[in-house]
């Protein structure tokens, strides 16, 4: 039998010991204020958060991936950052992945016992062709879940680096991983209801890691998505208005040179900035890694 009394995220809230018998407005203003304790988890672990994205980064401006790995609630937060990479960065989708226990259908509907499998994982890690270049992440609440740290094992195994995402201190995973992110979110609103406080700071920390990665490799230009994706008319209109606010052009400049520059938000912000045609920006932005601020700097030396 497991022993999970041990586990902060199952042990239970002093504060809503009485939850079954609040108003509306007393149970949200008590999860409100417990929420706010995520903030504070997640700041206690910020050094070893900008470590993994130093990481990713050097992984993915060498032809590496980022590889999240969970269970339940962890599993769907992993995939659910992964599948958001491509719009918003314009990377391909097998840049950062997403492995849930049980295969895609998991998202959506719980596959018994795959959590628990000790093989399972490595088998996720070798069908994708885990490599030296990659970096993965092993994302559970608990910090025990045996489908991660046996796929860790195997990862550190072909000498691939590895972290994990877990809220209770020096978990299980923490011995499996060389960065451990640990942010320690207190019991649940509900009794072992790591969806909620946990959740929240595993969501928060992996919007750290992607964000800061693709920030990295260039896929921002100031604070703007320079690789956004098109695909639909408010997307269409969100590039016109990236591409207006980096260059300080009209709606139409910023639709021509958009379109000139096949549909690159990015190249049309170069092309624009560096007063050029289309080819030379992005033959300006090759020599810069695809970095606009690096672009600018090397052509005003």
């Amino acid at each position: 039998m497991i022993d999970l009394t041990k586990l902060t995220t199952e042990k239970r809230n002093p504060n809503t010991m009485n939850l079954d018998q609040m108003t509306p407005l007393e149970f949200v203003k008590v999860m409100n204020s417990e929420d706010a304790k995520v903030i504070e988890a997640v700041h206690e672990v910020l050094p070893e958060v900008a470590k993994v994205i130093e990481w990713t980064t050097e992984a993915l401006s060498h032809g590496g991936r980022i590889i999240y790995m969970g269970a339940g609630t962890s599993g769907r937060l992993g995939v659910l950052d992964a599948v958001e990479c491509p719009p918003t960065f314009g990377v391909s989708p097998d840049v950062v992945v997403g492995l849930i226990a049980g295969g895609d259908k998991a998202f959506v509907k719980a596959v018994e016992g795959a959590e628990d499998s000790e093989t399972l994982g490595t088998e996720d890690l070798k069908n994708i062709g885990l490599n030296e270049n990659d970096v993965v992440i092993g994302i559970a609440a608990s910090g025990r879940t045996p489908y991660v740290i046996h796929a860790l094992r195997y990862a550190r195994s072909i000498g691939v680096k590895t972290a994990i995402i877990a809220c209770n201190r020096d978990s299980e995973m923490s011995k499996e991983a060389e960065i451990a992110i640990e942010p320690v979110s207190g019991p649940e609103v509900l009794t072992g209801s790591t969806r909620l406080k946990a959740g929240t700071a595993q969501k928060l920390v992996l919007n750290m890691i992607s964000t800061g990665t693709m920030v990295g490799i260039g896929k921002a230009y100031e604070n703007l998505m320079v690789d956004v994706m098109q695909s639909n008319e408010k997307l269409k209109t969100r590039a016109e208005n990236i591409v207006m606010a980096a260059t300080d052009c009209s709606r139409e400049t910023a639709r021509q040179t958009i379109d000139e520059a096949k549909g690159s938000v990015k190249l049309a912000i170069a092309s624009i900035l560096l007063n050029t045609s289309t080819e030379e920006a992005r033959e300006a932005l090759d020599k810069a890694n695809g970095h606009i601020r690096k672009t600018l700097d090397q052509n005003h030396k």
